[in-house]
């Protein structure tokens, strides 16, 4: 069974940033494509950042040029840097494999804030 462990998230005033940290096991992570998604309050949950075995990227509009998704095999971990952060951004943030299995973690909560 897959198992995500997120981490990183906190308060941040707009334009700051954080990195968030997924520590991924019980899958070949190597070969995954991976992606964080993220729910804000009222809201779907949305994929905002993938990034392929290949190790190719791709990006939502809302956050193309300030996130920026990043993996090492080596330690089954993929992360996401986020910078320029604006308040639409406050969301719970998860790790998963893209498409996702159901085994979600327990998410890290990101609120940007002054």
């Amino acid at each position: 069974q897959v198992q995500l462990v997120e981490s990183g998230g906190g308060l941040v005033q707009p334009g700051g940033s954080l990195r968030l940290s997924c520590s991924v096991s019980g899958t070949i992570f190597s070969i995954k494509h991976m992606g964080w998604y993220r729910q804000a309050p009222g809201k779907q949950r949305e994929l905002v950042a993938t990034i392929f075995s290949d190790r190719g990227t791709n990006y939502v509009d809302s956050v193309k040029g300030r996130f920026t998704i990043s993996r090492v095999n080596a330690k089954n971990t993929v992360y996401l840097q986020m910078s320029s952060l604006k308040s639409e951004d406050t969301a719970v943030y998860y790790c998963n494999i893209v498409p996702p299995v159901d085994s979600w973690g327990q998410g890290t909560q990101v609120t940007v804030s002054s």
